[in-house]
C-alpha cells in the first residue's frame, strides 16, 4: 500500500493499493494526491530506488536524479530522503497499525482484490482519521492549491521521460519500438537533434522537441537499414522537390493510404 501521512496531525492524507512501488505506480499515486489535497511543500521519503539514485557516483553528480526527483522539481515540491526507518517514524508506525487493523477489516469485509480494497479505503480513511488524528498547533493548511496551469501540465510532468537522438532517416528508437517522424512538423527538425520521449501514464507516447510535440507514426518493425535521407530538415511544409526512396517508410505510408483510398471507392 502506498501511503502518505500528515506530519503535524498524524492524519492519513491519501492511501492506495497497487501491485508494486514502481515509478508508474508512484506517479499515479501522487497525481491523485495532488488532485485531492493540492501541492505539499515537501515530501519525506525513504531511499528506495524509485525515489533516489543510490549509486555512489550520484553523490557528486547532481544531474543523476530519478524520474520522481525530476517530476517533483518541475512541480515545485522538495523531496527529503530519510537515512533510516526511524527518521520517518510516523509513516512507519502508521504502516504497522494498518497492517494490524486494516488487514482484519478487509478480511471481515471479504475483500481480496486491489480494486475492491481501494474502494473500501474511501470510507475507511475518514473514519480512521476522525478517531486517531490529532489537532495541530497551527491549523493552517500549507498545501498550495492546484491551479489550472499546473493541472494541465501534470500528465506531461508525471510521464516517464527519456532523451533520444533523431537518426539519419528521421526515426527514433524507444523501448524497442521505432517511430518514424512525419515530413510535416510543428517546428524545424534536423537529424541528430536530441528529443525527449514521454511515456504518459495512459501509455501514450509523445515526442517532445523544445516544447513542441512532433508528428510521428509507429513502425511495425525495425527498419531493415538506416537510410541517410537527403532532406536537410523537416518543417511545417512539405518539400516540393525531394522524393523519398522506394523503400522508405514515408513512401510505404503513401502507398498504403492510396490503396485504402482506392478500396473505399469500390462498389
Amino acid at each position: 500500500m502506498l501511503l502518505s501521512v500528515d506530519d503535524a496531525t498524524g492524519k492519513i492524507t491519501y492511501a492506495k493499493f497497487d501491485i508494486n512501488e514502481s515509478v508508474v505506480a508512484v506517479f499515479k499515486f501522487w497525481t491523485e494526491y495532488f488532485e485531492k489535497n493540492g501541492l505539499p511543500i515537501s515530501i519525506y521519503l525513504d531511499k528506495f530506488s524509485t525515489y533516489k539514485v543510490n549509486h555512489k557516483n550520484a553523490v557528486d553528480n547532481k544531474d543523476m536524479i530519478t524520474q520522481f526527483q525530476r517530476a517533483m522539481n518541475q512541480v515545485g515540491i522538495k523531496p527529503i530522503t530519510a537515512n533510516s526507518p526511524e527518521a520517518k517514524g510516523r509513516v512507519e508506525r502508521m504502516n504497522g497499525t494498518l497492517q494490524d487493523r486494516l488487514v482484519k477489516e478487509l478480511k471481515l469485509a471479504n475483500i481480496s482484490t486491489i480494486e475492491k480494497a481501494n474502494e473500501f479505503l474511501k470510507d475507511y480513511i475518514p473514519k480512521f482519521n476522525a478517531k486517531f488524528a490529532v489537532i495541530p498547533n497551527r491549523r493552517a493548511d500549507l498545501h498550495k492549491p492546484l491551479n489550472k496551469a499546473t493541472r494541465v501540465r501534470l500528465p506531461q510532468i508525471f510521464s516517464v521521460q527519456e532523451q533520444r537522438k533523431i537518426m539519419n532517416d528521421y526515426t527514433i528508437r524507444f523501448e524497442n519500438q521505432y517511430f518514424q517522424l512525419d515530413q510535416e512538423q510543428p517546428t524545424t527538425v534536423y537529424k541528430k537533434y536530441a528529443v525527449v520521449v514521454e511515456k504518459h501514464l495512459n501509455n501514450e507516447i509523445k515526442i517532445n522537441l523544445k516544447g513542441h510535440y512532433l508528428n510521428y507514426r509507429e513502425l511495425p518493425e525495425r527498419p531493415k537499414k538506416e537510410i541517410n535521407v537527403k532532406l536537410v530538415a523537416l518543417t511545417n511544409r512539405k518539400p516540393s522537390q525531394w522524393k523519398p526512396p522506394a523503400d522508405h517508410p514515408w513512401r510505404n505510408q503513401f502507398l498504403q493510404d492510396k490503396i485504402k483510398y482506392d478500396i473505399s471507392k469500390w462498389p
